[in-house]
């Protein structure tokens, strides 16, 4: 592996004498019964499985906490704390997600045109048993036509029209920039002329690479890259229509969704780990390194905007994943839903340290004995 583990102890996790853990505990009991009740999350590389981690839940889904200070008491209990050092920079680095709300309709009209989709029938999973030579290993999905597997269509041949006429569309938006920045975070709430909301959320991609926009903009010298942010990128687009669409092909991937009902909007939607996010509390992170439900321990010193000027250190459980979420100290803190959770989650690009919390009964797999 490029990275190792270092066990520590509690004492050494910044701000965790403040932290208020508790968040975690409904989310845990979800992971519980998803685990028990339709399957087991995937194992990542590192090792660590749903079966070490299911006491924990089944712990936390009987007896949640009263308090700040009894949540602490519980992971200390059932938890040993690593640091993750990667191989070949100081420390890890965090990004943010929200969930945004976007005003549609449901019937494409002059000023509402652009669609949300959902999974075409004809894009098909890929992996080492049915993708051609002819697409790389990072392609994960592709096109069935008849006998034949190819590379789907891509952000530029949909938004012209490839998925046109074949009743996929959920519901259609004012602007193609809201509909991009939706596929970006993987969900959205869809709010419609007469007071319905809709919630929306990851189901499929087409396949090709994640190409980030700012990146380019940045290469292009339209943006400054000390400056760069959502909030930024958005100003770009709206200042420059004429060439907002160059810009939003350059990242050929193209995301599909389903509909899931909002039953309490105070939740946050379901993502990669079929459970709701907890605002503030959800991390995106790798899925190929690390298994959905683990807790991890996020400290940044630099990040402060997100509590009120106070040094970001929070305890969070890995609930979902994404395309640019690669290595193992490498997250997206999903900040919540609407405008006031995209202006925070706008400006997270920070250094952090993960750690990462084990079960104890399994930590002497990673070198702590007993914990």
């Amino acid at each position: 592996m490029d990275f190792r583990l270092r066990p520590v102890r509690y004492e050494e996790l910044p701000g965790w004498p403040e932290d208020d853990p508790s968040p975690l505990f409904p989310a845990m009991a979800d992971c519980r019964r998803h685990v028990i009740h339709v399957k087991p999350y995937r194992t990542g590389s590192l090792g660590v499985t749903a079966d070490d981690l299911l006491p924990a839940f089944a712990a936390a889904d009987e007896n949640p906490p009263a308090d700040a200070a009894a949540a602490r008491v519980f992971f200390e209990t059932w938890f040993t704390p690593f640091l993750i050092e990667p191989a070949e920079v100081p420390s890890g680095f965090v990004t943010a997600y929200y969930e945004p709300d976007v005003e549609v309709r449901a019937e494409a009209d002059a000023e509402y045109r652009h669609p949300f989709y959902r999974r075409p029938d004809d894009l098909i999973d890929l992996d080492e048993t049915n993708r051609p030579p002819t697409l790389d290993a990072s392609y994960a999905f592709g096109r069935l036509d008849g006998e034949t597997v190819a590379e789907y269509a891509d952000r530029r041949a949909i938004d012209e029209g490839h998925l046109a006429g074949r009743g996929l569309e959920i519901a259609f938006a004012r602007s193609r920039v809201d509909v991009f920045f939706a596929h970006i975070q993987g969900a959205a709430r869809l709010r419609f002329a007469d007071g319905r909301v809709l919630r929306i959320t990851y189901a499929a991609k087409s396949g090709h690479p994640f190409s980030p926009i700012g990146r380019l903009l940045i290469d292009r010298g339209e943006i400054d890259a000390a400056t760069v942010s959502m909030a930024s990128i958005r100003a770009w687009l709206a200042a420059h229509p004429d060439r907002a669409d160059d810009v939003l092909w350059h990242n050929r991937s193209y995301i599909f969704f389903r509909e899931a009902p909002v039953t309490d909007l105070s939740r946050g939607p379901v993502a990669a780990a079929k459970v709701p996010l907890v605002a503030g509390r959800s991390l995106a992170v790798d899925r190929l390194i690390h298994t959905f439900g683990t807790p991890f321990h996020i400290a940044s010193d630099s990040l402060t905007h997100i509590d009120r000027g106070r040094p970001f250190r929070r305890l969070m459980l890995a609930l979902d994943t994404g395309t640019a979420i690669t290595g193992p100290a490498r997250g997206d803190l999903f900040i919540g839903s609407g405008e006031a959770a995209g202006v925070l989650a706008g400006n997270v690009r920070n250094a952090a340290h993960f750690h990462i919390l084990i079960p104890r009964a399994a930590a002497k797999r990673f070198g702590h004995g007993k914990g």
